[in-house]
């Protein structure tokens, strides 16, 4: 039977900004190859937590073990996403006024020509809507077409760790539907998905682990399944 390997280990995490912690005693292990999903009220630490793992957001003690690279909560996001992990922000952070051509190859500058080429090809095979759209300017791009481009952008490094917050932030039923689809794929082919999500029951049919945040803790975690299914934290925080 295969071994379960852990590709990211939070300890007792407190991280926050300006000096004030918003996340607090953070245990929590991802497994290499899964999605999990943190879900909770607004302004419960969600996307805070996911910027302490990027390293956007200031650890003030406990740590982050991340693969065989050892502890890395000091290490610098550049750094980080040499290590192999990505973050696709909230909100649209592409250069509209550029062509969606453009913002790929701006993206994957630090690549070869050849692996640039490479990576293009995967990332627009991934997202064949954009291959239409390539001279198109992002700005003009529908609000599914723009997140497709900021995942394909941030996708060009090949990832082994994908940190996603509000996918479907702004998103029509459909194009949600086709972004979480999206991140269940490249999760069906090895990635590990790490994502923070208000739209509570499209998060949970794609994700393999769940945990709910209150107040900047962890109140339950463990299977999407059973985290949906939990009476009490449906009522309490999930809307249900």
């Amino acid at each position: 039977m295969p071994t379960v390997e852990n590709l990211l280990r939070l300890v007792q995490l407190e991280a926050g900004y300006g000096g004030a912690a918003i996340v607090r005693g953070i245990d929590l292990s991802v497994v290499k190859g899964r999605m999990i999903t943190f879900v909770g009220p607004n302004g419960a630490g969600k996307s805070t937590l996911l910027r302490a793992i990027h390293g956007s957001a200031k650890v003030y003690s406990g740590s982050i073990t991340y693969a065989t690279h050892g502890k890395i909560e000091q290490t610098s996001p550049l750094d980080r996403l040499k290590l192999g992990i990505a973050f696709v922000p909230q909100g649209r952070c592409n250069f509209g006024q550029m062509s969606v051509a453009e913002n790929l190859t701006i993206s994957a500058h630090s690549l070869p020509a050849a692996k640039r080429r490479a990576a293009t090809e995967r990332v627009t095979a991934l997202f064949p809507a954009l291959r239409s759209r390539l001279r198109t300017l992002a700005g003009n791009l529908s609000g599914g077409e723009q997140q497709m481009l900021e995942m394909s952008m941030v996708l060009l490094s090949d990832p082994q760790c994908l940190l996603v917050d509000e996918p479907s932030l702004g998103l029509s039923p459909k194009m949600q539907e086709d972004v979480f689809a999206k991140l269940a794929a490249l999760r069906d082919q090895g990635m590990t998905i790490i994502a923070v999500e208000q739209n509570v029951r499209a998060a949970m049919a794609v994700s393999d682990e769940a945990a709910v945040l209150v107040q900047g803790e962890i109140v339950i975690q463990g299977p999407s399944a059973e985290v949906n299914n939990d009476e009490r934290i449906r009522k309490a925080y999930l809307g249900g």
